[in-house]
């Protein structure tokens, strides 16, 4: 894949089809809730909130929540953190028409983590994962920099991230996940065992 290409993120539907490494794949991977997983890998895990507003999502989002082009949406984006370390950059958006009967806690989730809410509301309906592989010029790895004070021009790192479409009544919600460089030092074997 050329610099260009993971600019513009081909999101795949199979894990495998990215060339993460084992260790990044194992994270990728995960069943369930990563939050679950990142605080059974930590003796401290925190959200940090970057923010929450409306925006204009990127354009591979927008087809992913239904609308037609780029335009503005609810976004949400956070880092989060294991044992005072930056682990993820989470990026969540949902369309401006979703009500508060769609999804009632979003607007109050402060510093708490969405997967709280996601994964133990019975009418919430979790759609596939897709995996991809992101340059530094991606604009979410570069919205990544930016909160961890980072310049990203020389970075030739490739960035693996996974993102899913939550529904519940009518609402539709996509949140991407980041994985960071850090995220391998909570080893790529943690245990599962404490994981709902």
């Amino acid at each position: 894949m050329n610099g260009k290409s993971l600019r513009l993120a081909a999101w795949q539907p199979h894990a495998r089809a990215v060339r993460a490494p084992e260790g990044m794949h194992d994270w990728l991977v995960t069943p369930g809730s990563l939050t679950a997983r990142l605080v059974s890998s930590s003796a401290v895990f925190r959200v940090r909130r970057l923010h929450q507003r409306s925006a204009t999502c990127l354009a591979d989002e927008a087809q992913a929540i239904g609308l037609a082009r780029p335009q503005r949406a609810w976004e949400r984006e956070v880092l989060l953190e294991c044992d005072g370390e930056p682990v993820v950059f989470a990026h969540t958006v949902v369309p401006m028409d979703c009500d508060a009967t769609d999804w009632p806690l979003f607007s109050a989730l402060g510093e708490r983590s969405l997967g709280t809410t996601l994964f133990y509301d019975p009418l919430v309906r979790r759609g596939q994962l897709e995996f991809a592989r992101l340059s530094a010029d991606h604009p979410l790895v570069r919205r990544a920099h930016a909160a961890l004070g980072k310049q990203g021009g020389t970075d030739t790192t490739i960035y693996y991230a996974r993102r899913c479409v939550y529904r519940r009544r009518q609402g539709l919600l996509l949140v991407t996940e980041v994985f960071l460089p850090a995220v391998l030092s909570l080893g790529a074997a943690a245990t599962m065992k404490n994981i709902l």
